[in-house]
């Protein structure tokens, strides 16, 4: 397989790839992940990433290939960010426990002008969780940089996620296998 550029600093997005065994470098996009106010939930996450990637882009040659994601977390058409500070996290982590919300992830693969964009929606059920599962989660590991401000390979996907229907490695934040897809018409 091409190797192919990352336009992430997401841990989780270099260790999906790499049990994929794709070869790959790492050039973060330092874009705002702005979004226009009227568009659908569900494009914010494309949106995004395609920002990313033509960040990225801008500065490599045409063969290039072009990897980037976004991923977030929806509850009753809210769209829950990375949280800002601790009590954020906390009240984050409130909303989910005990509901059904959406995980979505956008993914735009480019190679010069050629472009393959796409979503994927995972739906995660949390069980009720206690406002002392939830602190001892979000002080011991500190959810700051993660949509929804959990991480399901985590402590709290262990004891606190019920079901999900769909791709669990989209709620890690990138649909792999679906990627690895795409990614043969590059080759």
């Amino acid at each position: 397989m091409q190797p192919i550029i990352l336009a992430s600093q997401s841990p989780r997005r270099k260790q999906l790839l790499e049990w994929a065994e794709v070869p790959f470098t790492v050039i973060v996009s330092d874009v705002e992940e702005s979004f226009p106010p009227d568009l659908s939930p569900v494009d914010v996450p494309v949106f995004i990433a395609n920002k990313k990637a033509r960040a990225v882009q801008q500065h490599q040659n045409e063969q290039a290939i072009i990897l980037a994601a976004d991923t977030i977390v929806l509850l009753d058409d809210h769209i829950l960010g990375k949280p800002v500070h601790r009590e954020e996290a906390v009240s984050m982590l409130l909303a989910l426990s005990g509901s059904t919300h959406r995980v979505i992830t956008g993914v735009v693969i480019r190679q010069g002008e050629k472009e393959f964009s796409f979503h994927d929606i995972t739906e995660v059920t949390f069980h009720s969780l206690t406002q002392d599962q939830i602190e001892f989660y979000v002080d011991r590991y500190k959810p700051f940089d993660k949509a929804g401000s959990y991480a399901i390979q985590e402590w709290i996907g262990v004891v606190g996620i019920q079901s999900i229907k769909g791709d669990f490695y989209n709620v890690m934040g990138l649909p792999i296998s679906r990627v690895l897809q795409y990614l043969q018409a590059f080759n």
